[in-house]
């Protein structure tokens, strides 16, 4: 049974801005895992998984029904499984599994959420 879905957009120049004007809050969205991914990567790779990831847990946040605020961004952790795909590792949501996709193009990151119970 679906629990919540969520989505969000992001433009991917609001992203780079933030890694060139306020790198401190790239500590505040990636968790420790996420960002020895992020660190690993080209420039034009940072913007994209930064973009993603926080499309991702600005998803998250909708799906579970509260917003950024009421849960973290350190609270959602999204790595890559084997096949590299991305996989929520850690969230507040205990009652089942948790679905994501991520995509980008040029100018946006887009991520979706599904809870499933």
């Amino acid at each position: 049974m679906i629990y919540g879905t969520g989505l969000d957009v992001v433009e991917l120049e609001r992203i780079k801005n933030i890694i060139a004007e306020k790198p401190k809050l790239i500590t505040r969205i990636l968790t420790e895992n996420e960002y020895q991914l992020f660190s690993q990567r080209s420039v034009k790779r940072q913007i994209e998984f930064l973009g993603g990831r926080y499309a991702c847990k600005e998803a998250f946040s909708k799906a579970w029904g509260t917003g950024i605020g009421k849960v973290s961004f350190q609270e959602i952790e999204i790595l890559s499984n084997s096949a590299g795909a991305p996989e929520v590792t850690a969230s507040p949501f205990k009652k089942g599994r948790v679905f994501v996709s991520i995509t980008h193009t040029d100018e946006l990151a887009l991520a979706q959420i599904v809870l499933e119970t």
